[in-house]
């Protein structure tokens, strides 16, 4: 596979993860492009959900538009507690928080492309 079909389709998973995130009311949502930094996936996409429920309810969400857009080997660490629901889809690693476990790792700034200019959330 080259590398423009690689692109593609990790692109693709980025409009499927953002899509689904949006629909569950997913917020403070930061995309950060992480293919040069790292070989674990192309993009991270960090979100809040508002309560233990409201997390877990956006992982499900999400693992269920990625089954349905094809996406069979999602692998899920952290849904039995909903503080932290850590979603590797392959090209994109998706973080769900509540909003006081994402205050405390804040993974913007550990990820941010410039750390003088990461976004950091303030929650």
């Amino acid at each position: 596979m080259n590398a423009s079909v690689s692109a593609d389709l990790a692109a693709g998973l980025l409009d499927t993860v953002l899509s689904s995130l949006d629909d569950s009311k997913a917020e403070d949502l930061i995309t950060l492009d992480i293919a040069g930094k790292s070989s674990l996936a192309d993009h991270m996409v960090i979100v809040s959900g508002r309560s233990h429920r409201h997390v877990g309810a956006i992982a499900d969400h999400l693992l269920k538009d990625l089954k349905s857009a094809g996406l069979k080997s999602a692998t899920v660490e952290g849904q039995s507690t909903c503080d932290w629901v850590l979603i590797d889809a392959g090209d994109v690693i998706v973080h769900i928080f509540r909003p006081e476990v994402r205050g405390f790792y804040n993974l913007e700034k550990m990820w941010a492309p410039d750390t003088d200019e990461a976004p950091q959330y303030i929650g």
